[in-house]
């Protein structure tokens, strides 16, 4: 044995829910999602666990994706409210998302009867759409949580969590502490719902990290997390193993590191894998190029993404060739032996510094099958390939650390994965504006808690959960994100000042005891996450 490798997806979306409309484009990021990367990835492990295949996978499942994913309560306006994955508004919608998909890939195999290859994909596009009906309906009884848990029992997969609402830890620390707390504090609540016993990993938000945080993640019990490499690297003191194996921080929880080498070669613009000429072009859309009456419901009376797509990359200028899957596939395959072939020379040369290094590669989960349709394949491949090594071992980093429970004392330097590796996404002309208002919505939470602390009547108790329901959606980084990328600016903004609009007119109504019933309502119906959310934690 020469040394490890640890896979790690983070599966996230932001909370989606939109009630008040009968469609809303935003709610396409979960379908999306759903269809093109979780059914796939749950897919590829139960195939690897039915052939025998030796596999260890680690994946954050964030709590506001888990309201969405499990699709099983009943909805209510109580406070006893169900999350995305557990909604049934957005199981029905999602089941007529897909049967709209399947209408259109039945007809797009008609329109295309006298072209060979484009019949050829629209029956595969109908055939994906059917297959994954079929398993979220009638085979996985639309809960999709459920088969994670089995998969997790196997010992083949370690979940671990995350913050509420994927808030960004250092810029709510620095603003207010019980913020941050409450943040993870709930995630890991959260976790221990759905999943019966207390997480021994812990996502932090972008890799978004600033000294101090660990102290918090000791607090409950979490005994390891992941940094950018700089995190590590620019620790105090200098890691004797540099990125290779984690270090324990001052108050116990270890820190692993990003691995950049992989890092690259997975995500880079210009040399990473997902754009070689022969994968599927994401961009290329029917949505976009059809005429409208054609492609009928599936619009919804606008342009936008069907998830059918024909053409594959082929280049940098506008002509597209048409997409083989034969040869991605093939491709996929060739990449993923030359991604191992990488891994086992890196380990190679670390290896002689005379102990086991740890390789740890982290991915946003939507990367395998959404933004890189061939993803999948890729990773099946690599693990595979992997299985018949004996120079290299895929590992869970709880193992890890079981294993190799020595390791150096370091003070980890403040760090994300984002734009040149610190705050600069999140932190920006263009949407720092909503910090002050982020931290005075804290503040008047942490008051409001704590004047019920020693008594509170049940319907203060409501209205408790549901201020901290409206912020915690309001601190997500996603709307952050989306501002200073410009991919979904004003969707974004408007997300922010409802959530704090929503917060302000509950708390004013609730210190000035002139509570609107109805009112309180509405936002436990349109903001209806985490039932069993612990307020008392802003205290």
């Amino acid at each position: 044995m020469v040394g490890y490798v640890a896979l790690i997806l983070h599966a996230h979306l932001p909370f989606v829910r939109h009630p008040e409309h009968e469609h809303f484009l935003e709610e396409d990021w979960f379908f999306e999602a759903v269809t093109e990367s979780y059914i796939p990835l749950l897919r590829l492990m139960q195939r690897l666990r039915g052939d025998d295949v030796p596999f260890k996978l680690t994946m954050s499942l964030t709590p506001t994706l888990c309201a969405m994913l499990q699709f099983k309560l009943t909805m209510s306006l109580t406070p006893t409210l169900c999350a995305m994955l557990q909604d049934e508004l957005l199981r029905e919608r999602y089941v007529r998302h897909l049967d709209l998909l399947i209408d259109l890939t039945a007809r797009e195999q008609k329109r295309n009867r006298n072209h060979p290859q484009l019949h050829e994909l629209a029956e595969f596009y109908f055939e994906f759409f059917s297959k994954n009906r079929r398993l979220f309906v009638d085979e996985w009884k639309c809960d999709l949580l459920a088969v994670f848990r089995k998969l997790r029992e196997t010992g083949g997969l370690e979940i671990i969590a995350s913050a509420a609402t994927h808030g960004v830890l250092p810029i709510l620390q620095q603003q207010s502490p019980e913020a941050a707390r409450a943040q993870v504090l709930i995630g890991r609540d959260i976790f221990v719902d759905l999943f019966g016993e207390k997480p021994g990993g812990f996502w932090l938000p972008e890799c978004a990290y600033s000294p101090g945080l660990e102290a918090l993640l000791q607090k409950v019990n979490l005994r390891w997390f992941v940094l950018d490499a700089h995190g590590l690297v620019f620790g105090n003191p200098c890691p004797r193993r540099s990125i290779y194996a984690p270090c324990y921080t001052p108050t116990g929880p270890a820190a692993f590191a990003r691995d950049p080498d992989s890092s690259r070669q997975v995500w880079s613009a210009h040399e990473g894998y997902p754009g070689d000429p022969a994968y599927r072009e994401f961009y290329r859309d029917i949505g976009f190029d059809l005429p409208m009456e054609h492609l009928g419901p599936v619009a919804c009376g606008i342009r936008k993404f069907s998830g059918v797509k024909y053409h594959r990359i082929t280049g940098r200028g506008d002509e597209k060739q048409l997409y083989d899957r034969v040869a991605a596939e093939s491709a996929a395959a060739k990449h993923a032996r030359y991604f191992l072939e990488q891994r086992q020379q890196q380990l190679r040369e670390v290896s002689e510094s005379g102990f086991e290094p740890i390789i740890v590669a982290p991915f946003d989960a939507e990367l395998f099958g959404h933004w890189w349709f061939e993803g999948p394949i890729f990773l099946e491949q690599f693990i595979r390939q992997a299985a018949n090594e004996r120079d290299l071992e895929l590992i869970k980093p709880s193992e890890y650390l079981a294993t190799h429970p020595t390791q150096q004392i370091i003070q980890p330097a403040a760090s994300t994965w984002g734009e040149n590796g610190h705050l600069a996404l999140w932190l920006d002309p263009s949407n720092s504006w909503i910090y002050p208002h982020l931290h005075a919505a804290a503040q008047r939470m942490t008051e409001a808690a704590r004047r019920h602390a020693e008594d509170c009547s049940p319907f203060a108790d409501r209205m408790l959960k549901q201020l901290a329901r409206e912020l915690l959606l309001a601190q997500s980084s996603d709307w952050a994100f989306l501002m200073k990328t410009n991919t979904a600016r004003e969707y974004a903004t408007k997300r922010t000042i409802d959530h704090l609009a929503r917060f302000n007119r509950l708390h004013d109504q609730f210190v000035s005891d002139a509570i609107n019933e109805e009112c309180l309502r509405d936002c436990e119906w349109r903001d209806n996450l985490f039932p069993n959310l612990n307020w008392r934690y802003y205290i």
